[in-house]
């Protein structure tokens, strides 16, 4: 099976697992120490494992249809001073259009998890796989500790 071409750079931290929902407490965990072996602070390590925890609820619920234990490929790296992380579903391939964070003054469910993976991370890209087997999340956070 042919995967996504691999980030620069050796993965800080990298897995492929069956996704449900008790394995996200695993991976916030995973994600957690990942980032603190890179060096982030608190506050920003707080805030990558809540888009990271965010963008593989997504995965379960949008790419797997809920139906649990879909895998995905979790890589975190380090590139200067941006924190990466790509998380690569064998899912149906997305509508790519339709991930969009909602607009926050319509009250209703949903759509908030896009908009919390906006705002925390600098950079969001959606793509599917090359090879047309799945969907790709790359996301980037530019290190602010010392």
């Amino acid at each position: 099976m042919t995967t996504a071409p691999r980030p620069p750079g050796e993965p800080v931290w990298h897995r492929r697992l069956a996704l449900d929902p008790p394995a996200l407490s695993d991976l916030r965990a995973h994600v957690r120490a990942a980032a603190a072996a890179c060096g982030l602070g608190e506050a920003e390590t707080a805030r990558l494992v809540l888009a990271v925890d965010e963008a593989a609820q997504n995965i379960i619920r949008h790419g797997y249809q809920s139906d649990a234990g879909g895998p995905v490929e979790i890589a975190l790296w380090q590139d200067g001073r941006d924190l990466k992380v790509r998380l690569r579903d064998f899912a149906p391939l997305a509508d790519l259009a339709q991930i969009r964070p909602r607009p926050l003054d319509q009250v209703r469910p949903g759509g908030l998890g896009t908009h919390l993976i906006a705002t925390i991370m600098d950079e969001v890209v959606y793509r599917h796989a090359e090879d047309g087997s799945g969907n790709i999340l790359d996301m980037s956070m530019r290190w602010r500790g010392g």
